[in-house]
């Protein structure tokens, strides 16, 4: 059956853009080169708006999975890498609980496999166009008119499918990492920055003030007289961010990056070299920042499936359950205020828990229960357990030092699983300290930063070891 799906995909491979791989291992400098022109052009695209559009004013449907969706409304980027994410995470899915079956030893299965995600991707990409331009998000499609319509559509597509080749060009090795990550980490540390240090005013009832933290607080004492008085409110303001946020931000960057060098060694030896031993890493971080991704994901679409409903049916009571919304203080973006969605949310500040703990306790319960058990059935999605983990050393002539061939597997299974959990569990609650905290970017948004750039820090360490002759020699 999995076989048979995947000859379907064989048509199309004629027709689906691609990018070359290598022919010669791309030397580090080139990586970084590429690399920096893929950030770039996503920076560009992130920028420029769509053609056409007439308003992009109401409430935002995506607005709950903007941090990992590396998108930008009303522009190019409106759909970021929503298309990649989905059609990946469907594969993989399919994948792993073997609905369609593919054998990664062969490398046509590979090519398919590959081709069929960049397909599905696609057609999200054109689907999803479709539908924000047809439902009037930027405009009544009869004042657009078709040509306005078709030309949205066009702009969104073809975007959509520079991006796709982006981060198909960085996993082929002419860059660092994936496209993915590198968009992620991008637009959650332009929005600290931005944060941080613009230089916009908005008058909020005290004369203007400066939206970004820090510079907000040089401004507050050269105007206030009672300088006393302008470091507390340049420490505590609630309109915009402060300098306790950016504090949040920066602890909860080092506790994160304290926690990734947390890791069980297990002492490993080659069966065809004596003599020649090694240790094989299991981070409390196992399965990175899965997740929080998969929970952001999970979360986000109740969100949108949720406020779609209540605006169309807002006296039904089973939608009411799912969630209501309603406008807060006077902005056009539609919040939760009771119903399924309201207590998925986190509280807006710490003090919103004493107002009101049932939702505290659910949403802690919730994000815990979530992170542990989306962590744990990564492992299974892919491949990436125990009994995969065994199976990778013995096709290397790897074994546990103090175990047999046969025994590697019980070992792994006693480790990993609870890596896996544990290493979950501490990431809702770190996220879940930064919101309460009041982190600029929110904590599911740090928390992708981080391990995204600490994996690109690794990264980087092991290209520059191998370029410099340092790498270890695998076994």
């Amino acid at each position: 059956m999995g076989f048979r799906f995947l000859t379907l995909i064989k048509p199309f491979m004629g027709v689906i853009p691609e990018v070359a791989s290598p022919d010669r291992k791309v030397a580090f400098n080139q990586k970084v080169l590429w690399t920096v022109i893929t950030l770039l052009i996503f920076l560009v695209l992130s920028q420029v708006p769509l053609y056409g559009i007439m308003s992009s004013d109401s409430s935002d449907p995506l607005y709950w999975m903007r941090v990992i969706l590396a998108s930008n409304r009303g522009t190019l980027m409106e759909f970021g890498i929503t298309p990649i994410i989905t059609s990946g995470m469907i594969m993989q899915l399919l994948a792993g609980v073997q609905i369609i079956s593919v054998d990664q030893s062969l490398r046509e299965d590979n090519a398919l496999f590959s081709g069929a995600q960049k397909l599905f991707a696609m057609l999200i990409t054109f689907g999803s166009a479709t539908v924000a331009v047809m439902t009037g998000q930027y405009g009544d499609t009869k004042s657009l008119g078709a040509g306005i319509c078709l030309l949205l559509i066009i702009q969104l597509f073809v975007a959509g499918v520079i991006v796709i080749l982006l981060d198909e060009m960085l996993q082929k090795g002419y860059g660092l990492g994936s496209g993915i990550n590198l968009f992620i980490a991008t637009n959650i540390c332009e929005d600290i920055v931005w944060k941080s240090l613009s230089p916009l005013t908005i008058n909020s009832g005290k004369g203007p003030e400066f939206e970004g933290a820090i510079i907000a607080v040089f401004h507050l004492l050269f105007a206030r007289s009672n300088k006393f008085k302008a470091i507390f409110e340049a420490l505590t303001r609630s309109n915009l961010p402060n300098l306790t946020n950016l504090a949040a931000t920066v602890l909860v960057f080092a506790v994160v990056i304290y926690l990734q060098g947390f890791r069980v060694e297990i002492p490993v030896k080659s069966a065809r070299s004596r003599g020649h031993r090694a240790s094989f890493p299991i981070k409390l971080f196992y399965t990175s920042n899965m997740p929080i991704m998969l929970q952001s994901a999970l979360a986000s679409q109740v969100f949108m499936i949720s406020q779609l409903l209540y605006r169309r049916f807002p006296d039904n009571l089973l939608v009411k359950l799912i969630g209501v919304w309603e406008p807060y203080k006077g902005s056009s973006q539609f919040f939760p205020t009771s119903g399924l969605a309201y207590y998925m949310t986190p509280p807006r500040q710490f003090t919103s828990t004493l107002k009101d703990p049932i939702h505290f306790v659910l949403y802690v319960g919730y994000m815990l229960a979530a992170c542990a058990l989306l962590s744990r059935a990564w492992l299974d999605i892919s491949g990436s357990g125990p009994r995969e983990v065994a199976r990778q050393l013995r096709d290397q002539q790897i074994v546990i030092v103090g175990h047999r061939e046969g025994s590697m597997y019980k070992e792994l299974k006693r480790i990993i699983p609870t890596a896996a959990t544990v290493g979950g569990v501490i990431i809702g609650i770190l996220s879940i300290s930064a919101d309460l905290l009041g982190a600029i970017g929110s904590g599911t948004g740090i928390l992708l930063a981080v391990t995204i750039i600490y994996n690109y820090f690794e990264a980087f360490a092991n290209e520059r070891a191998e370029q410099g002759g340092l790498g270890v020699a695998g076994m």
